[in-house]
Formats: structure tokens, C-alpha cells, sequence
């Protein structure tokens, strides 16, 4: 809630848009590997041409985008950050307008079977579109105002006519190309798969080993990470009750404190920031989708691939770390009616807590700080009016 309140008076005061979505870090050098290792074929063949993913790419990074000009995807899937959101819980959107869930990785996403946390859309060029038209997202009127905005760009109209020759700029077209670039974001060949599935034996520490050996037994992580004799998604694209934001405390309490920086805090009153912010909308997770009580609050199991690069963790962004994240699990989630009968007491040892978080850490792509590189790139010839 902290940081969130601190990037939220600056999206009031208007500065938001320069600061939310900046790399945190510069780009390190590429990691040399094989980035498929370990990842299964596309459901949806990947055989676009390079101009295709590189107008997508371009497109994905352009603020122009938006509504007003300030926004664009990478803002809320941030290359250097995984293509997460790492700065806040929830991301921010336009106008500084707070987002419901966590941004989750778009990294590897064209192996998502459903989309979104809920699994509301199951095809990337549909997905597209949500983002583009949510009023706190990016905030388009319409997919024709999409259309008229990147109609106006010179540089648009030659690079369409090069990738879709004869045609006019469409909404088809636009959605085919953003989702060209997002299958492009494969990212596998971590030190993981190359011990697994490369048979490097070097590749992983005996503490990592460890972990793997707990996150297929007693940790039972694998009920829901799954990994195949060949591949790896570490996802088994359902949805599950975990009891994620069923013990956050009752919004009757009067005083909330808030971290303004480190080491800084101050305490304000839940009705002021209900008053700024608004009050926190419902979320009853894929039971919004399906309508069935055996949905409510239940969410897509997400990839674990590049974990320790995509926290806070969860669909709300409410666990911190990847310890957090391990202990929420060692304690059996939080009870709610539709908890998940896998959502047991774990017991598990301090050690053992630790070598299943180094385990987690071993998933990290080959070749993320070449994806974020080559996206940072793209952003820098998007032109801002």
C-alpha cells in the first residue's frame, strides 16, 4: 500500500507517467543459453515473420497508445522488471487511476491457455484489446480510436503497408501484430533447464537441488507447478482457491499506516484515502467468468518461470518476497469456504524454506535482459507529441 499511495500522489500531481514503467536498473549484459530449453511448442505456431514482431514490439511500447497519450504497455508489463510491475502491488494506470489486480509477466504468456487472472479471454489477439479499451488502463474510447490515432503516425502507415501489405491499419491487424510480439517473448533455457533437461550437472547448487526435490514432494508444489517429462511451464492453467486476500485486515479499521519511504511512515485515516483513491473494488476472481461458487476467489495458477524477477507475488501483488510467498504456502493459505483441498500445513524447516526459495531463483530465462533490451530500444523511437 505504500508504495502504491507514494506513485499515486504522483500520478495526481501529474508526474507519474515519467516515473512508473522506467527500467530500474541498467540493462546487464545477455545471458548466453538456449532460451526454448525447456519450454513445450506453441499452441498457436510461431512463424511470424521479424517485421511483425518488431511493429508489435514497437506498438507495445508507444504511450501514444493510450488514451491520453501517457500510457503503454510496457508501463504495466515493464521489460526490465520481467515485464512486471515490481514498484507496487497493483499497477497504475491512466491518470493515475489504481488497477484492480497485480500486472503479471507477459513473459511466455503465448503458452497461456486462458489469459488475465480470471481466464476471462483465451486468445492473445482478444486479450489485447482489454487494456487498450479499460477506462483505467489505457483508456481508448474505441478500437476505431485506436485505428484513427495510429492512422495519423507516419511512421505507422509505412510500417503496416511493409507488414500488411495492401491493407488498411485495422483493429484485426493490430491485435495480430501486438500478439506476434508477445508469443515472441519465450523465455526458458535457466540454469534449471539446464540441469534438467540439458543434463548439465554443474548448472544447479546442492541447495537448489534440495529445493526441487521439495517442491516435487513435501512441498507438493507441483500439484499446480506442473512440469512434464520434456518441458517445463511450471503451470497447470487452472484456477485455484489459495485464500489470497481472505485475511487482509476488515476494512473497519479507521487508521491505516503507510510507508512514504524507507524508514519513513505516517498514519492516515482509511476514509481520506477512500476519499482520494476510492474504495477498493470487489474481486471474486474466475467466479466473475463462470458464475459457479466453486470459482469464487479462485485464480490462474501462474508460470513460475522468472519468478525472482516479477514480485510482489499474487493476483492483489500482497506478498512482498519469494520467502513470503513460501511461508504463506508452509501455513496452508488462509481458510475461507472454497479453499483448494491441496491448501494444506506444509511443516516445513527453516532450511528447507530456504532451499525451496533458491530453487525458485534457478528459473530465471537465458535471455531476459536481451528481451527487455530490445524493447527498450523500441520504446526509444515511439516519439511523444
Amino acid at each position: 500500500m505504500s508504495q502504491r499511495f507514494v506513485f499515486r500522489l504522483l500520478a495526481v500531481l501529474g508526474v507519474a507517467a515519467c516515473l512508473v514503467g522506467q527500467p530500474a536498473k541498467p540493462v546487464a549484459a545477455a545471458r548466453t543459453a538456449d532460451a526454448t530449453l525447456g519450454l513445450p511448442a506453441f499452441r498457436v505456431p510461431d512463424t511470424y515473420p521479424a517485421t511483425r514482431i518488431s511493429l508489435g514490439r514497437k506498438l507495445f511500447m508507444d504511450r501514444r497508445l493510450s488514451g491520453n497519450g501517457t500510457m503503454s504497455c510496457g508501463m504495466c508489463h515493464v521489460p526490465e522488471q520481467g515485464f512486471s510491475v515490481t514498484e507496487v502491488t497493483t499497477a497504475i494506470g491512466i491518470e493515475g487511476r489504481s488497477l484492480r489486480r497485480n500486472a503479471p509477466t507477459v513473459l511466455n504468456v503465448g503458452f497461456n491457455r486462458y489469459l488475465f487472472h480470471d481466464g476471462r479471454e483465451t486468445s492473445l489477439e482478444a486479450q489485447i484489446w482489454g487494456p487498450l479499451l479499460a477506462t483505467d488502463e489505457m483508456g481508448n474510447r474505441s478500437r476505431e480510436a485506436v485505428v484513427a490515432k495510429i492512422s495519423e503516425l507516419p511512421e505507422y502507415i509505412e510500417l503496416f503497408q511493409a507488414v500488411f501489405p495492401g491493407q488498411k491499419i485495422s483493429p484485426e491487424n493490430i491485435a495480430v501484430a501486438l500478439a506476434a510480439y508477445e508469443r515472441s517473448l519465450a523465455s526458458a533455457g535457466s540454469r534449471f533447464d539446464r540441469w534438467y533437461f540439458g543434463g548439465e550437472t554443474g548448472a544447479l547448487t546442492a541447495a537448489e537441488q534440495r529445493g526441487f526435490t521439495l517442491f516435487r514432494g513435501k512441498a507438493r508444489c507441483v500439484s499446480c507447478h506442473s512440469i512434464a517429462e520434456q518441458h517445463a511451464l511450471f503451470t497447470d492453467d487452472q484456477f485455484h482457491n489459495l485464500g489470497v486476500g481472505q485475511g487482509k485486515p476488515k476494512r473497519s479499521a479507521s487508521i491505516v499506516k503507510v510507508q512514504l519511504a524507507p524508514g519513513i511512515e505516517t498514519n492516515i485515516a482509511l476514509e481520506t484515502l477512500d476519499k482520494l483513491f476510492g474504495v477498493p473494488p470487489p474481486d471474486d476472481g474466475r467466479f466473475e467468468v463462470t458464475g459457479m461458487d466453486k470459482d469464487r476467489y479462485a485464480y490462474r495458477t501462474p508460470t513460475l518461470r522468472n519468478i525472482e524477477l516479477t514480485g510482489p507475488y499474487m493476483h492483489d501483488g500482497s506478498i512482498a518476497t519469494l520467502r513470503e510467498v513460501v511461508e504463506f504456502f508452509d501455513r496452508g493459505g488462509n481458510a475461507n469456504p472454497w479453499l483448494d483441498a491441496d491448501m494444506v500445513p506444509l511443516s516445513l524447516s527453516d532450511n528447507e524454506k530456504d532451499d525451496l526459495v533458491a530453487f525458485l531463483r534457478s528459473l530465471t530465462g537465458a535471455n531476459v535482459d536481451t528481451l527487455a533490451a530490445q524493447a527498450r530500444a523500441a520504446a526509444s523511437t515511439a516519439a511523444f507529441r
